[in-house]
Order: C-alpha cells, then sequence, then structure tokens
C-alpha cells in the first residue's frame, strides 16, 4: 500500500441503518444476506398484469408507524419514510443521542433514482379517473426529489449541508463521496449519508419497457442470466471523524478511504468498459492504495448481459491475472436504485468489520464473459482489509467507494 501524503482526517462509519425487502435493521440484513435469503416475491403493490414480469423486491414487513406518527408520515412520501426509519436506526446503532448532536455541523447526504416517484402514480392515477383538477395539492407538495433529504433533516432538526444526489444507482455512493470531502473540507463533523428509493409502477414499467427485467429471479454474472429485478429500500451510514468516535468509545464498522467518479459519456444504458475501469482505477488512485491491496469487490452485478459482461471485463483490466472475491446483493434485494449503493456500502463495512463475504445466489453456470471469482451461493469466510464498494449508472455515471478495516480502534 502506498503512503498517504497527507496528514487529512481519517473519516469512519460508527452506525448503519438499513431497510430492504430482506430484513429491516443492521441485524436482522446481515443475517438473512448471509443465509442467502431471497426478497423477491410476485408484486402485489400495484397491478403487473398488464407486463410481461411480475416480480420485485417489495418490502413487505415495513410498519412506518414505527419510526414515524400517523401524522407525520401522511405529508410524506415512501421514499421519505424509508430513508427516515433507516437513518433512525443507524443512529441507533451508532450509540448516538439526537438531541446532543451539534445540528449546525451535520450534515444530510442523499441519493435516489425516482424520488417520490409513488405520488406521480397515485397524481397520474387520479388524474385519469378525475381529471387534474382533482388532484390534491398536498400530492403536489409531497413529490419533489429533494423532499427527501429535507425531510430526514426536518425530522432530526439537523441544520448542515443538506444536498440530494440523483445519479441513479450510483447515487449512494455519491451522497457518501460528498459526505466524505465535507467533513476532510471541515465543513461538517457528522454526516447522515445513504439512498432511498420506493417501489413504484413508474420504475417497473420503465424497466420492463426496455426489457431490462428478468421473468422471475436475478442471476449476477450468471451465463444464463436473464435481467435485473426492480425493488426498493434505504441505506444510511453515519459518518464522523476517528477522533471522535474513538473519544465516545463507538463501535467502528470501517474507514472511508474516499472515493472515484468517471462518465463514460458513451450510452444511456450500455456501460463502456473504459468508463468503469477509469472509475475503479481513479479510486485506488485518489487514496493511494493498489490493485494488490483489494480484498473483496461489493458489484454493481445488475444481472443484465451488458452490465455483468462490462463490469466484469473492467474489473479484470485493473486486476489483470489476480481473482479479487466479487459478490452482487441484488440476486437476494433485486435492484434497490438510488438506495443500491448505499446499502452495498453497509454490505462492505459488515464484511469488514465481520469477515465474511455475502454471495451471489442463483448462480449456476459460470459464464466465460464474466471471468470473475464469484461468491457463488455460500457465503464466504475471508478476512477483508479493503473493499470496493461500484455503483455504476445511466448515461454512465460512475462512482466507486473505497473501505478499509480499522485496526487501531
Amino acid at each position: 500500500m502506498k503512503k498517504k501524503k497527507n496528514n487529512a482526517k481519517r473519516i469512519v462509519v460508527t452506525g448503519l441503518g438499513v431497510i430492504s425487502s430482506i430484513g429491516i435493521g443492521r441485524g436482522n440484513f446481515w443475517e438473512n444476506l448471509l443465509k442467502g435469503k431471497s426478497g423477491i416475491s410476485e408484486v402485489d403493490a400495484f397491478d403487473t398484469s398488464e407486463h410481461s414480469t411480475h416480480f420485485g423486491g417489495q418490502i413487505r414487513n415495513f410498519d412506518v408507524k414505527k419510526f414515524l406518527s400517523s401524522k407525520k408520515a401522511g405529508i410524506m412520501g415512501r421514499a421519505s419514510h424509508l430513508a427516515i426509519s433507516a437513518a433512525k436506526l443507524a443512529f441507533l446503532d451508532a450509540g448516538l443521542d439526537i438531541k446532543k448532536i451539534d445540528s449546525k455541523r451535520t450534515a444530510v447526504m442523499m441519493g435516489t433514482t425516482g424520488g417520490e416517484s409513488q405520488i406521480i402514480d397515485d397524481m397520474d392515477a387520479v388524474w385519469v379517473k378525475h381529471g387534474v383538477d382533482a388532484i390534491a395539492n398536498l400530492s403536489v407538495i409531497k413529490y419533489p426529489v429533494s423532499n427527501i433529504s429535507a425531510n430526514v433533516a426536518l425530522e432530526f432538526k439537523i441544520k448542515g449541508k443538506n444536498r440530494i444526489f440523483t445519479t441513479a444507482c450510483a447515487a449512494g455512493n455519491y451522497a457518501i463521496g460528498y459526505g466524505f470531502d465535507l467533513m476532510q473540507l471541515g465543513k461538517a463533523d457528522m454526516v447522515v449519508a445513504g439512498g432511498a428509493d420506493a417501489f413504484s409502477y413508474l420504475s417497473f414499467t420503465g424497466f420492463n419497457q426496455v426489457r431490462a427485467v428478468a421473468p422471475e429471479i436475478c442471476q449476477p454474472f450468471d451465463k444464463n442470466r436473464k435481467g435485473m429485478i426492480p425493488g426498493e429500500g434505504a441505506g444510511i451510514l453515519i459518518l464522523e471523524t476517528l477522533e471522535s468516535a474513538k473519544k465516545r468509545k463507538a463501535n467502528i464498522y470501517a474507514e472511508v478511504m474516499g472515493y472515484g467518479l468517471s462518465c463514460d459519456a458513451f450510452h444511456m444504458t450500455n456501460p463502456q468498459v473504459e468508463g468503469l475501469s477509469s472509475c475503479m482505477q481513479n479510486a485506488l488512485e485518489r487514496t493511494g492504495i493498489s490493485a494488490d491491496d483489494v480484498d473483496y469487490i461489493s458489484a454493481h452485478g445488475t444481472g443484465t448481459r451488458l452490465n455483468d459482461r462490462a463490469e466484469s471485463a473492467a474489473i479484470n483490466k485493473i486486476f489483470k491475472n489476480r481473482k479479487v472475491a466479487v459478490s452482487s446483493i441484488k440476486s437476494m434485494l433485486g435492484h434497490t436504485m438510488g438506495a443500491a449503493s448505499a446499502i452495498e456500502a453497509i454490505v462492505c463495512c459488515m464484511a469488514i468489520k465481520e469477515g465474511i463475504l455475502p454471495a451471489t445466489i442463483n448462480y449456476e453456470t459460470p459464464d466465460e464473459e464474466c471471468d470473475i471469482d464469484c461468491v457463488a451461493n455460500i457465503a464466504r469466510k475471508q478476512e477483508v482489509n479493503i473493499a470496493l464498494n461500484n455503483g455504476f449508472a445511466f448515461g454512465g455515471n460512475n462512482a466507486c467507494l473505497v473501505m478499509k478495516k480499522v485496526k487501531d480502534q
């Protein structure tokens, strides 16, 4: 590993909160992930009869009233419900008293793909049946994408910097990376960072229209993969300085070393190998590590033919003849859109902390075009000192996050 040339602040993760189709809360989520539990089921949140596919990563056991009053929940969309709930779980996991944090020095950075897209579903339904004048004013107020980060800040009375990132599948990584930068620049002492997206007819229809959805299961890197599966969820990480975490004797999951970005500027849905590899290379160079230092890659791994093939080629370009362990949790959760890379960052934290790699389930037939060390079907015990978290989005908006084990706790 190359020696860092500066005395930059060390930023660590001390709290994890997740709402997903396989579990709510860090412990429940991680336990089911290691079991290889699938959260994919037949969709009943809306009518799918006009579509050719009917399965998704729908969250079924989430009760927002456990996290928010009915009055508060009523003025927000589901993505905000998921984000706030995950944030409450993250603060609890971090052992932080929300009332005692410095609200002006705490920032909220959130990522999303569709924002409050369910509100659009509801507004469209009213419009078609009853006319535009029947749309409730509150629906219009609920919709803006920025509401997700704003609602998190309002719920916790956080008055620091607040931003929403809409870089689709990579948005969670963008949010975490920007939060990291804020802390490095001394503009925040703590950051609530992550992503959230709610299941919606709009996104389900969109992915079906571009023929990207698999019939029933997601099989990343498998030779017979048939596509992605739409999902929903939220993932939140609490970032603070190593100094602060040590002072309050917090549980430290991992250190955020930094990130790399790239933009293919090539095609909206067909990723370019050069764009993906340059993103990972930028991450390595910015954090001062070499490819030989990396122990695990949490893949973008959507299960589509083009994405998995391009990501595999990019990994092999960076790591050459060295096979690094790779897995995709989208095989279990489906694609949680703007929450995806945030939830996958949580996976990196847990892999580093516990020394276990979650599997890529539904992996049956190796693909010569995806010649990687795919952790197949069964979780693998392995020490992880450094992990990469890949998030590759529409239009080639790519973000790779680098995390490492903190040995001097």
